[in-house]
């Protein structure tokens, strides 16, 4: 996968062209973090609830499309940016229909903890993708929802959202965000470096939405993301964030 190298946008740039939550926090800055946002018990949207969950998110800013839908076995813990087949999807920009799995590790190198302390294992393929977010109800409407773990990785956060550019420290493309329907429970840690040692607090999760940044300028759940998951999972929330 092409590594994440574009240089942070300045805000000026971007912004001329456009309940209850238990929420855990560490104050961390400048290191790569994925926070996820998810229903305080853990249950699978309806395919039409989720459907509605993803078109809101860009009819609200919170995402910029391009869109790409993803199905097969994921991985909840994978990070993002960095070797998951969700970042495959949007930094290689690989065919409708291609494989993708995740990085090889040589075995003198693997880690078998769980992740996201250990390597995860993933492959899925994409389903399709495009730019009109629309677009993706009939995808979603073909794909293996339910049997399949199924995901719709966004290109990034919306900056031209003042809501979105106020919460983080500078507008930064690199920032995808990913729609999770599972098939089975997954559990992601509440608060962990991912080079720690397993053993941390946990929630089970199935319907999720996970994205990653580097730098922001407030703590806790991003505000505008909190807002549409509320509306679609409730108004009871977890969130958390993985770092390293």
């Amino acid at each position: 996968m092409t590594a994440p190298v574009t240089t942070p946008v300045p805000e000026e740039s971007i912004l001329a062209g456009s309940g209850r939550i238990c929420s855990v926090t560490t104050g961390h800055m400048g290191i790569w973090t994925d926070a996820f946002i998810a229903p305080e018990k853990p249950g699978l949207l309806s395919r039409e609830a989720f459907s509605r969950l993803v078109v809101d998110l860009a009819r609200e800013r919170v995402v910029r499309t391009p869109w790409a839908l993803i199905a097969g076995e994921l991985c909840v813990n994978a990070s993002l940016n960095w070797g998951s087949v969700s970042g495959q999807a949007r930094w290689d920009r690989p065919a409708v229909g291609t494989l993708l799995r995740s990085d090889e590790v040589p075995e003198e190198l693997a880690d078998n903890d769980p992740p996201p302390w250990g390597d995860s294992h993933e492959r899925a393929r994409l389903l399709a993708r495009g730019d009109a977010v629309l677009d993706a109800l009939p995808a979603l409407q073909q794909a293996p929802y339910g049997d399949q773990d199924v995901a719709v990785v966004f290109d990034c956060l919306d900056f031209g959202n003042r809501a979105i550019v106020d919460h983080f420290q500078f507008a930064d493309l690199r920032t995808p965000l990913v729609c999770f329907a599972l098939a089975h429970p997954q559990v992601r840690p509440l608060a962990t470096n991912d080079s720690g040692e397993p053993g941390e607090p946990v929630h089970p999760v199935r319907t999720c939405i996970v994205h990653t940044f580097k730098h922001a300028a407030e703590e806790g759940a991003v505000p505008a993301i909190t807002s549409v998951a509320a509306r679609h999972f409730g108004p009871s929330l977890v969130s958390g964030e993985t770092w390293g």
